[in-house]
């Protein structure tokens, strides 16, 4: 049944291959069981309830990519997407976690739609891939600022908008030895670094008193809290259509780079330099996206941590079957996670924010008018804790410093009615 399903042997790989490959990479992405439900409890949700989509999420998302794309790619919340929903859409705009979760579900079936129909290429060729890398690099930064912001590193101050925190205090010592011990892990190969480093700084603290231990195995939380209660309509409001955007446009590109990445990883490119199967892989996506909603959790997206799996030999989609087995197993670990404090987490998304930025080496410094819109939207998404606003800053400077420099031949029809469609969003509709 498994040969028949999956493919193996044309894959050149077999069971044991497959399921060693599943939890390597359940390993190297788990540390989102702890994160996710931190990042979310802050807009109010019930942090059990949270990990218990988070869970449910990732495990229809990996076992739905391995049945119709046949593709070793895990799925799970996003890490940047997360964020952008708890720090931007809810605590910073004013919405309610309801309203953001409907606003994930419609972009998540307009992600659906777009794959059906095959017009992310379209969208995706007319999007500078330096404004790609830009991105990423914000979103990079963004997790950077809350990372220090949660390890008590940085905090507000009305004269000087930030300052240093103390750095005697337990949790800046223990969050800042986390990270460092994340990333020698990582540059040791070793697998399940953030992992790790995760658990390993919740049992310190833990022992020092600083946190309480909650145990380790029961019965799953309720799902009630956050089941079924999103909320489309308010999403709907012309307000939100950039915050929709915004949840649709980063999956998309963040997706895609994704699927990319593993694929020629595993050797799944074809000759062409194309991805076979993509559409399917995308309407994967999508649909672990709007279960995610439904469920309770922010956008669910294909995960790089993948690679990790295909580097232990994961051919086919037997391997995503195993993470997502894997996550349904986790649900049993409910007590661990609400153990888990935010600075124990912060080590996490600081390392997430290193492997974002390095998109920013592929930049031509040498081109002002390349250089100068990708500083200002990576720099736009901390500033103005909003990747909303770093993506629409992005796009309008980026349109007008080529039109007013006299290289209008390097704008696009999509890339200008984006860029108007952001100055009558910013202009008129502000958040």
């Amino acid at each position: 049944m498994l040969e028949r399903l999956f493919q193996l042997k044309a894959h050149n790989t077999n069971v044991r291959t497959e399921i060693l490959a599943g939890i390597t990479t359940f390993l190297a992405m788990a540390y989102i069981l702890f994160v996710n439900p931190s990042i979310l409890g802050d807009t109010g949700m019930d942090k059990g309830a949270v990990f218990v989509a988070t869970c449910l999420a990732a495990a229809i998302g990996s076992a739905v990519m391995g049945l119709i794309a046949n593709y070793p790619i895990a799925l799970a919340p996003g890490m940047g997407l997360n964020a952008f929903f708890t720090y931007t859409v809810v605590l910073h705009m004013g919405h309610t976690w309801q309203v953001a979760l409907g606003a994930v579900f419609i972009s998540a079936v307009l992600f659906f739609l777009l794959s059906i129909f095959r017009i992310r290429e379209w969208i995706i060729n007319s999007i500078p891939l330096p404004l790609r890398s830009a991105i990423a690099a914000g979103i990079g930064l963004f997790l950077a600022l809350i990372a220090m912001k949660n390890a008590g590193i940085v905090i507000s101050n009305k004269d000087t908008l930030l300052s240093m925190g103390d750095l005697t205090q337990p949790k800046v010592v223990l969050a800042s030895l986390g990270f460092a011990l994340i990333i020698a892990l990582e540059a040791l190969k070793m697998r399940g670094a953030v992992l790790i480093g995760i658990l390993a700084v919740t049992f310190v603290s833990i022992l020092m008193g600083v946190t309480e231990f909650g145990g380790v195995v029961s019965m799953p939380p309720s799902l009630a809290p956050t089941f079924l209660q999103l909320d489309i309509k308010g999403a709907l409001d012309i307000g939100l259509i950039s915050v929709i955007f915004a949840f649709l446009f980063v999956d998309l590109f963040d997706n895609s780079g994704t699927l990319i990445g593993v694929a020629k990883r595993a050797g799944l490119m074809g000759k062409d330099g194309h991805m076979p199967k993509m559409g399917r892989a995308l309407i994967a996506d999508s649909t672990a996206a709007m279960a995610g909603s439904l469920l309770g959790t922010s956008t669910t997206t294909s995960y790089i941590e993948s690679a990790a799996g295909v580097s232990a030999g994961g051919r086919t989609g037997l391997t995503a079957i195993v993470v997502g087995i894997m996550f349904l197993l986790a649900l049993f670990f409910s007590p661990l996670a609400a153990s888990v404090p935010a600075f124990a987490t912060a080590p996490a998304l600081m390392f997430v924010a290193v492997l974002m930025m390095s998109g920013l080496a592929e930049i031509d410094w040498e081109d002002i008018t390349v250089a100068a819109p990708v500083v200002i939207t990576a720099l736009a998404m901390p500033f103005t804790y909003s990747i909303a606003s770093g993506i629409a800053f992005g796009f309008i400077s980026w349109t007008v410093i080529k039109l007013l420099s006299g290289r209008a031949r390097e704008l696009n029809a999509p890339l200008i009615i984006l860029s108007i469609l952001f100055v009558v969003k910013l202009g008129w509709f502000p958040a």
